[in-house]
């Protein structure tokens, strides 16, 4: 079983910054690609980042040219560096990846647990 930890969310003003992490631990195969989620209340969980193996990248139109999805060279972590906040990036923060655990398995979605961002105005 794969675990996701996420680490780096807080309280900032508008206009601020902040670094969410991401580990993947367990007996993993192979990472597909790595992503972030993020849910609002009251809102649908949408994609906010994804990064897949080969480095290619893609954003939600709200974050591009604020946000900065990458992995670092172990390959089981994934980082969102978040500039220029506004307070509707407040949300729940949600790593995601998609990884086989052995040669041959399907690859399967995982999800950590979340992580608050409030960005105050």
């Amino acid at each position: 079983q794969a675990h996701l930890v996420e680490s780096g969310g807080g309280l900032v003003q508008a206009g601020g910054s902040l670094r969410l992490s991401c580990v993947a631990s367990g007996r993993i195969f192979r990472i597909i690609g790595m992503g972030w989620y993020r849910q609002a209340p009251g809102k649908q969980r949408e994609l906010v980042a994804r990064i897949g193996d080969g480095g290619n990248t893609n954003y939600a139109d709200s974050v591009k040219g604020r946000f900065t999805i990458s992995r670092g060279n172990a390959r089981n972590t994934v980082t969102l560096q978040m500039n220029n906040l506004k307070p509707d990036d407040t949300a729940v923060y949600y790593c995601t990846a998609d990884l086989a655990m052995r040669n041959g398995d399907p690859v399967d979605g995982y999800w950590g647990q979340g992580t608050q961002v409030t960005v105050s105005s």
